[in-house]
């Protein structure tokens, strides 16, 4: 059928309109991120991912005594995250820790997040922020899984696909009290808790702040000392 040259233009306009919509979806579902620690939802894996590597204790295992909770045992791998154990010790041996809390919990993650400095202070807003006077630890990546008890560095997040994100580790830490496949291969494990799991999990459990991840009151990390494993069979 033949159409006149308004008719085809309101067609064609119609026909533009509708591709742009459609596109702006499919570009919102793409950019959109995910929830996760600190960090965007990362497009691929990083590079030069260990693999097969069985873990090796090191000689000392951290041993972290919390306010009201009792103690968390994690021991360590520096067959798997060299650098980052070497970081986690020294600023155990700096008494870092003493005093930060766990600000942030997750029981839908499962997860249970400590070590900034920042948490020290009143201010929640900038809790997740804060880092060591060193500079950031590259990605340590393996392909030990997430599961209960295991140890992971957090990092800072980035745009999607920026790889650069990988090496932005420092001083925070975090424990998966369940498994997260959605970490697996993207966080560093450097450890694993050999004693005290149940003390993370009620950690896990605890009332939180209104509309936060924030324990209310404050969970506090009386202090974070390195023992020996041979201690904790």
């Amino acid at each position: 059928m033949y159409m006149n040259k308004p008719g085809r233009k309101f067609w064609l306009t119609l026909m533009i309109c509708c591709a742009l919509v459609l596109t702006a979806i499919s570009c919102g579902k793409k950019g959109e991120l995910s929830k996760d620690l600190d960090a965007g939802d990362d497009e691929g894996l990083p590079a030069n991912i260990k693999t097969g590597v069985k873990p090796q204790a090191d000689s000392e295992v951290a041993v972290i005594e919390v306010n009201d909770y009792g103690r968390i045992v994690i021991e360590l791998y520096p067959n798997i995250a060299p650098k980052m154990v070497e970081r986690f010790k020294k600023l155990i041996s700096e008494h870092f820790y003493d005093g930060v809390t766990f600000h942030r919990i997750d029981p839908d993650l499962g997860i249970i997040q400590g070590g900034d400095p920042l948490s020290k202070d009143s201010n929640p807003a900038n809790d997740g922020t804060g880092d060591s006077p060193y500079p950031n630890v590259p990605g340590e990546f393996s392909d030990i899984l997430y599961e209960r008890g295991t140890v992971g560095a957090a990092r800072k997040g980035g745009p999607p696909g920026d790889k650069l994100q990988f090496d932005t580790a420092n001083c925070q830490f975090f424990i998966t009290l369940k498994p997260q496949p959605a970490f697996d291969k993207k966080y560093t494990v450097f450890g694993r808790v050999i004693d005290g799991i149940k003390n993370a999990e009620i950690i896990m459990g605890a009332p939180v702040k209104e509309g936060s991840e924030r324990p209310d009151p404050d969970i506090v990390v009386k202090s974070v000392t390195l023992q020996p494993r041979s201690n904790f069979p």
